[in-house]
């Protein structure tokens, strides 16, 4: 626990020194595993992939309707709804993710090292879990040093997550979520904490 909390703390300190990445270039890998809510097979390659019609016109941007207005972890409104909705290729800043209160509420849990479960700040739908074969320090450490909430393959909800040929990582109901950025190891899904800030529905 000292140790985590040791480490939430330098946390905090290198986002501020976080910088964005131009890399945008899909790739895609061969699942380890699935979440258990998806029926996809394991000889899927992912990411799993949309055509651009999914963030067509709809009565609110790209989405139905309108983010929350009780976003998990203070997570500002208008700046969701414009990132989420009315946005193809912008982010919120590198770092912001650090700035809301999502580190306390990591801190703060019963158990720190437990999974997290993130929703469409739109829909309410689970979309990711992290960490998933991996420490909570480790998903932060990276988050840290790229800028943005990163998950992988196995993190993802993919009966709800699609990527678009440029990179673009969406929900299946229109919501822009971020981008896949691949390192080394594989898929790297860089995603704006205010598109993944909702509450379950």
């Amino acid at each position: 626990m000292k140790f985590l909390s040791k480490a939430l703390t330098t946390l905090l300190t290198l986002g501020r020194l976080a910088r964005p990445s131009l890399a945008f270039a899909p790739t895609s890998r061969s699942a380890a595993f699935y979440t258990s809510s998806t029926s996809l097979s394991m000889a899927e390659k992912l990411p799993v992939m949309a055509p651009e019609e999914v963030m067509s016109p709809k009565a609110h941007g790209t989405s139905e309707a309108s983010v929350m207005k009780d976003l998990r972890w203070n997570c500002d409104y208008e700046t969701s709804d414009r990132i989420c909705n009315f946005n193809r290729h912008y982010a919120e800043y590198a770092g912001y993710w650090t700035s809301t209160e999502f580190l306390k509420f990591v801190k703060d849990r019963e158990n720190p090292e437990a999974p997290i479960n993130f929703y469409d700040s739109v829909t309410g739908t689970l979309l990711f879990t992290a960490p998933v074969g991996r420490t909570m320090t480790e998903f932060l450490k990276e988050s840290t040093s790229h800028g943005w909430p990163s998950f992988r393959d196995e993190e993802c909800n993919w009966e709800y997550v699609r990527c678009l040929r440029d990179g673009e990582c969406v929900s299946t109901t229109g919501t822009h979520l971020g981008h896949n950025i691949p390192d080394k190891t594989g898929n790297r899904y860089c995603i704006n904490l205010v598109s993944v800030a909702g509450k379950e529905e």
